[in-house]
């Protein structure tokens, strides 16, 4: 029976533990999408929700708060300029869940942890990519001709 459990302690030792929050929260607001399972990615979205809604309200007290929690003063700067203003206006729920599938090797559950108001790759970013490829296989042609 699971009553009366806080957490699930994901089998490590309390300092793994932190550490597992600390870089996989740091790691949702960097990227603002991750792929892990699902029992870690319902641990994190706890973690990372509370610090969502505590920088919603920017106050000194509240960034020394967060940064106990995030080591990353860039992360944290950017959780209090970007990500908790465009959070503004939402009451809570600020992650969704999405389902992968089993993992091969041991059949755990694989899940993608996202922002809300995560944008999948839009066609006008594809475009800046194929501009991009293009010219470097325009330099890589330039000095392969070079050396004939």
């Amino acid at each position: 029976m699971k009553h009366r459990r806080g957490f699930n302690p994901l089998g490590r030792m309390s300092a793994h533990r932190k550490a597992l929050h600390r870089n996989m929260v740091t790691s949702l607001f960097r990227h603002e999408r991750i792929k892990t399972t699902k029992a870690k990615a319902l641990e994190i979205r706890r973690s990372a929700e509370k610090l969502i809604t505590r920088a919603k309200v920017d106050s000194v007290h509240n960034r020394r708060i967060v940064s106990s929690r995030l080591f990353d003063e860039g992360i944290v700067a950017k959780l209090f300029t970007e990500i908790a203003v465009r959070m503004k206006e939402r009451p809570g729920g600020y992650t969704r869940i999405l389902k992968l599938g089993q993992r091969y090797g041991d059949a755990a559950e694989v899940v993608i942890l996202e922002l809300v108001d995560y944008k999948l790759e839009t066609d006008e970013d594809s475009g800046r990519k194929a501009r991009k490829e293009k010219k470097s296989q325009a330099k890589a042609e330039r000095r392969a001709g070079g050396r004939k």
